[in-house]
């Protein structure tokens, strides 16, 4: 018999129990019986603070997946891997790439990953695995890879670019997703679905031989989403059928609502703290 996965929020923009911290920015904890993982290490060094207090053993981290390479997702690279120097860092090479994001007065500001992360990564030397296709992370734990932009309604979310005169778009090619089976279906890790949620959610069903998904949980950044495209959104998810909906992150206040509207209590938080178990 498999051993359950619990996944365990380190890090998110919300906390409701006392001792935890919160910061703009997302960190999972994943344990697999005496095995473990992190996925995302958000933009500082919180994620040791909340562990502690979570009684989380990040030295026992077999791995360290990046969903992309925006800095409130990479943050806290260094911290991590001073706490788990054995561990294996996943994630897209053009997660490195310089990242900018525009603003309405035309300025731009730098969002990727800092040069003393981007030298953390680069010092794990053949501890790093690039991750431009699927996969394996732990056994029956999966990095989906680049994700194909397939439908007509999902963009990346933002005005983002790969230069600071915003003369370049950025694909953000790098976002990917994690997932893996369970008794009840599919279940997804989203950083911030910069492909799409839909884009990403049918990729993995591709991937999985189209077994079904039974939980998403994370950023699906629909901030700046317009009203058509949340109702396409929300129509592919019931087309899905999706079980269980925990959005976070840059997923954003008026997406929540509407997210919460439409799932009723298919639709829960993950804030700092919050911890799932599926049986596999």
């Amino acid at each position: 018999m498999k051993a359950p996965i619990t996944v365990t929020t380190l890090v998110e923009n919300s906390v409701y129990t006392g001792g935890l911290r919160a910061e703009h920015g997302l960190a999972f904890f994943l344990r697999i019986g005496a095995r473990s993982l992190l996925f995302d290490t958000s933009q500082s060094d919180l994620l040791l603070h909340n562990a502690l207090k979570l009684r989380l053993n990040l030295a026992d981290a077999e791995a360290i997946v990046l969903s992309h390479g925006h800095y409130d997702h990479t943050g806290g690279i260094a911290a991590a891997r001073a706490a788990a120097p054995q561990a294996r860092l996943f994630l897209h090479p053009a997660a490195l790439a310089a990242k900018f994001a525009a603003g309405a007065d035309g300025t731009s500001r730098s969002i990727g990953m800092s040069e003393a992360h981007a030298e953390a990564v680069r010092k794990a030397g053949a501890g790093t695995v690039w991750t431009a296709q699927p996969t394996e992370i732990l056994e029956g734990l999966f990095a989906t890879g680049e994700i194909p932009r397939l439908n007509d309604f999902e963009d990346t979310g933002g005005r983002f670019f790969l230069d600071a005169a915003c003369g370049r778009p950025d694909p953000l090619l790098d976002d990917q997703a994690l997932f893996f089976d369970t008794v009840g279906g599919l279940v997804v890790l989203l950083g911030c679905a910069h492909a799409g949620v839909v884009n990403t959610l049918e990729h993995v069903r591709h991937l999985a031989g189209g077994r079904p998904i039974h939980t998403v949980l994370g950023g699906m950044h629909l901030l700046t989403a317009n009203p058509d495209r949340m109702e396409r959104t929300i129509a592919a998810l019931r087309r899905l059928d999706i079980q269980h909906l925990a959005p976070a992150h840059c997923t954003g206040l008026p997406a929540l609502a509407r997210l919460g509207a439409a799932f009723n209590d298919r639709c829960s938080a993950c804030s700092v703290g919050t911890s799932r178990v599926f049986e596999r």
